[in-house]
């Protein structure tokens, strides 16, 4: 890969396994500086595997990652205090009171900005002398995403932001986010399980699937281009994927082809591979929809 000043995030041929089981083999992509990107999976094709790449916490046996243009696995103490992570479970010291945690991180960070955690921890109506032990799992993520806006990142890693988090508490998280990228020079990489969230906030997708096979588009491309047909199987024969056929789903109301093609090439090749199947309407979809379609329901 080339210009490694434009991007975040670089990760080059990467190969991974736990045993026998293939995890990534040649997982390429990159995270441009200045874009939101979500990276979407079903559970176990390594989204949080590869987070602890990314930050040096697990090496992986081949391939190269860079973020801010260190090699994640000797990233310097100036470049970690870049980043602002939020990784899968919320860990965090739950002996410390909510300003005694604040008060611990505050020297890390030379940009500390201690308005933006109080702003968003005061939400919570918590005396700041409440134990994080205390806290509801909700009420700790939101503890630790206050202390991720404090650090001021030039990066943002996210690692299923939404853990514990009520539709409340996602929609004012996605406003602080959206104020935060207003002030520019940010980027963010995240994970969510919360599909319907990232079609108001991301830039581009990136789609794992299990053995790191991976599709990147800016979101409003892949929203544009990839297509939901209703089917009709007369003879109860099912088209399976191939070129332009990305799946077909036989459960629920109705079968349901999906595909990147538009109306005239797919009839084309139904009408060749598939003659028995009758294509009927085109429905749209919302970004959950598209990404059910596209990964499958199992």
């Amino acid at each position: 890969m080339s210009d490694s000043g434009a991007y975040a995030i670089e990760v080059d041929h990467l190969s991974h396994r736990y045993g026998e089981r293939v995890i990534y083999s040649d997982l390429s992509f990159i995270v441009p500086k200045g874009r939101v990107v979500a990276l979407l999976g079903k559970n176990g094709v390594g989204k949080t595997t590869l987070i602890r790449i990314l930050m040096g916490f697990l090496r992986p046996i081949g391939g190269i990652c860079r973020v801010l243009g260190e090699d994640s696995h000797d990233l310097s103490p100036a470049t970690r205090g870049r980043i602002g992570l939020l990784f899968e479970g919320h860990l965090t010291y739950e002996m410390m009171t909510i300003a005694e945690i604040e008060r611990f991180f505050r020297p890390f960070y030379p940009g500390w900005r201690h308005e933006l955690f109080y702003d968003l921890v005061d939400r919570l109506q918590l005396p700041y002398t409440h134990r994080i032990g205390d806290l509801s799992c909700g009420q700790r993520s939101q503890v630790v995403l206050g202390l991720i806006f404090a650090q001021d990142p030039e990066l943002m890693i996210l690692d299923d932001y939404s853990m514990g988090l009520d539709a409340g508490y996602r929609r004012l998280f996605l406003e602080y986010l959206e104020q935060f990228l207003a002030e520019g020079g940010k980027t963010v990489f995240v994970t969510s399980h919360v599909v319907q969230d990232m079609e108001a906030l991301v830039d581009d997708v990136i789609f794992l699937q299990r053995g790191g096979a991976v599709l990147q588009m800016p979101l409003q491309d892949f929203m544009r281009d990839f297509r939901r047909y209703e089917i009709r199987l007369p003879s109860g024969s099912v088209p399976q994927p191939d070129r332009l056929i990305r799946n077909v789903e036989t459960h629920g109301r109705r079968p349901e082809l999906y595909s990147f093609g538009d109306r005239a090439q797919l009839a084309a090749h139904l009408e060749e591979h598939w003659p028995d199947v009758e294509l009927v309407d085109e429905h749209p979809m919302s970004l959950e929809d598209a990404f059910i379609g596209l990964t499958g329901k199992y």
